[in-house]
């Protein structure tokens, strides 16, 4: 059955087109991720879909039979309204048949004169089988768990509403939407303002969600973990990929590498053809000009093949440390902090060598931010010490982006810093970082997040920094910049020190996890998937119920080493797919390139010839991508 689809959708904002003509169906309980650039019109179709804004042409179809629940704008709350009050109202239903409940059963229990207790007890039945069906017994249980889950503690159900931060209430909206159980549910940046716990428990909420999801979101492990299909929003128009994330990854790339080498041919094979017009112009016989005029008719109906995306339209730069440290970058011994009588952090005791790429993680509210200033030398410490090694030049890029004069133009805001550059290297390294033109001279309080995060980073990596401390730098970054960030920390040589909620994040760069706690931090070697192993497993071992004999032991190694076996067999077979794969693709680019000869497209034979090939090839490819998508499927 289908839950939303939409046929030549257009929608523009005065001049500016949008979405053109974009095609795409969900079906019923489809889990499904709507990916693009900043600015792209993910948000601008979500309001569609929803009702909150109209488009010019094509048609929108949601099921008006299923319940369609969305995140809306923050209420108007009065000043008793708590965060438990609030989420109730999602069961105001419930609370007045549980209200009737009791009040039947004071009846039943002291009925008054000329009261027909046969009566009574028939509407307590058939109101009982109705809360029942509701399954309101369990309903103050279902709030409990949801709020746990997105990271309020008991403590905080009783806290008024209107003294929360705007992040806090975003995720009381977000708990409040998913306790309604719409039959559509569609999520704008649900991971925002969640710490990594709230996102593993959102991850299997949606996973064992009964209905269908459709998902805005910059969090590519999240989306790895939840979607089944992806739908990309780019140029205005939609391309739909019948896998997560890393599938539409892998695809698009081959996607462009394809288009690619079918544009190189396209365009020698053009220019080849002018110089043959030219010259036969040039020769100056009526023959040779006729047959120069129906080569430049053919060129001017040749279907020209689009030419790829630019990838130094995307951030892209690499930055070496200017001064080289010592071995020895910090050292940390038993810090603490409190604020007023409210400890945030005793007991911090690290060690941070040259080169450690570390990522700092852990609940919301446990002092991470507040370390790191102290590290930066913006907050002081109550008791402990650190100290840095020889040579150390720290570099820090906070989420507030505190770092921006917001009176300067861009173009100002890098010239100031570093003056002595000239002005086709300050251009040369925003256009790297997509600020072009009219982008230069916009001032830093009119940018965008994303632009302002983009710019910070600059300054950033223009500076001779050797031990760069990040709080939270993927925020703001759409899924491209964040692609090219991680190349770029990847690439660097000296040491970092990185909050960070974004696990897809944490696992391309980092190599050591700090695990922070109200008792200290914890070091785990390796990045966020082996930490979450390791940590399970510990977890695993500290449970007496859990702990195993010698015997399984023995058989789970077993197991293991068939695992493994199995494992090595699939990637060998997957290499060898691959293998297959390039060499289809080049004889497919051939064939294609054959089809644009002149000796070719004006011989029907050759012509048919060619295709047949073309499509038996084709044909060929995309079994081939399905054994690869089988085996890697497969892998244990």
């Amino acid at each position: 059955m289908i839950d939303i689809t939409c046929k030549k959708l257009t929608m523009s904002y005065s001049a500016e087109k949008i979405l053109d003509k974009i095609d795409f169906t969900i079906n019923e309980y489809e889990k499904v991720a709507l990916i693009g650039l900043n600015g792209s019109g993910k948000t601008t179709l979500f309001n569609i879909l929803t009702s909150r804004l109209d488009y010019d042409n094509g048609t929108v179809f949601v099921n008006k039979s299923k319940k369609l629940g969305y995140l809306k704008q923050i209420d108007d709350f009065s000043d008793k309204d708590t965060i438990y009050s609030v989420i109730e109202e999602v069961f105001k239903h419930i609370m007045n048949l549980e209200g009737l409940l009791r009040s039947l059963e004071a009846k039943m229990s002291n009925p008054k004169d000329g009261e027909d207790v046969a009566l009574i007890m028939e509407e307590y039945s058939a109101v009982n089988d109705e809360f029942e069906k509701l399954d309101g017994y369990s309903y103050q249980s279902r709030i409990k768990g949801v709020l746990n889950g997105l990271g309020f503690k008991h403590d905080d159900f009783s806290k008024n509403i209107n003294k929360l931060s705007g992040g806090q209430k975003n995720r009381v909206m977000l708990a409040k939407l998913l306790l309604t159980s719409p039959d559509i549910l569609l999520l704008d940046e649900p991971t925002n303002h969640l710490d990594i716990k709230s996102v593993e428990w959102l991850e299997k909420f949606i996973k064992d969600y009964k209905g269908t999801v459709l998902l805005i979101s910059h969090d590519r492990y999240f989306l790895d973990s939840v979607t089944s299909k992806t739908l990309f929003l780019n140029n205005k128009h939609i391309t739909q990929y019948n896998g997560n994330y890393s599938y539409f990854i892998n695809k698009r790339s081959e996607e462009l590498e394809l288009q690619r080498k079918k544009y190189i041919i396209q365009e020698k094979e053009i220019q080849r053809q002018k110089e043959i017009i030219a010259k036969f112009l040039s020769n100056g016989r009526d023959k040779k000009v006729k047959q120069a005029k129906s080569r430049e008719k053919m060129l001017q109906n040749i279907q020209r093949v689009e030419k790829p995306e630019e990838e130094n339209n995307k951030i892209s730069i690499r930055f070496t440390p200017g001064l080289e440290s010592g071995n020895d970058v910090l050292f940390v011994n038993n810090l603490s902090k409190s604020f007023d009588d409210e400890k945030v952090f005793e007991n911090i005791d690290f060690n941070i060598y040259k080169g450690d790429k570390i990522g700092l993680i852990g609940p919301n509210g446990v002092g991470k931010s507040t370390l790191v200033k102290i590290i930066t030398g913006q907050l002081s410490s109550d008791s402990g010490e650190y100290n840095f090694g020889h040579n150390v030049n720290i570099g820090y890029f906070d989420q507030e982006l505190s770092g921006l004069n917001p009176d300067n133009s861009v173009l100002d805001e890098i010239w100031d810093e570093y003056p002595r550059l000239k002005v086709h290297e300050v251009r040369g390294y925003l256009a790297r970082f997509n600020f072009f033109n009219d982008d230069l001279f916009k001032t830093i309080d009119n940018l965008s997040g994303g632009e302002k995060s983009r710019l910070s980073l600059l300054k950033l990596m223009l500076s001779n920094t050797n031990f760069i401390v990040m709080d939270e730098p993927t925020n703001h970054l759409d899924i491209d910049s964040k692609d090219v960030l991680e190349k770029t920390i990847s690439d660097y040589t000296g040491t970092i020190l990185v909050i960070s909620h974004d696990r897809y994040f944490l696992n391309k760069i980092v190599t050591k996890i700090f695990d922070m706690d109200s008792m200290g931090i914890t070091e785990y070697l390796g990045d966020y998937d082996y930490y979450y192993y390791k940590k399970n497993m510990l977890n695993m071992e500290e449970e007496p119920e859990n702990r195993i004999t010698k015997t399984e032991l023995k058989n789970n190694a077993k197991k293991e080493r068939e695992i493994i076996r199995e494992r090595q067999r699939l990637k060998k077979k997957i290499e060898e797919i691959e293998a297959s794969i390039v060499k289809l693709e080049e004889e497919i680019s051939e064939l294609e390139g054959k089809l644009c000869l002149p000796e070719v497209y004006n011989d029907h034979i050759k012509a048919k010839e060619v295709n047949d090939n073309l499509e038996n090839l084709k044909s060929q490819l995309e079994d081939e991508y399905y054994q690869w998508e089988e085996c890697q499927n497969s892998i244990p």
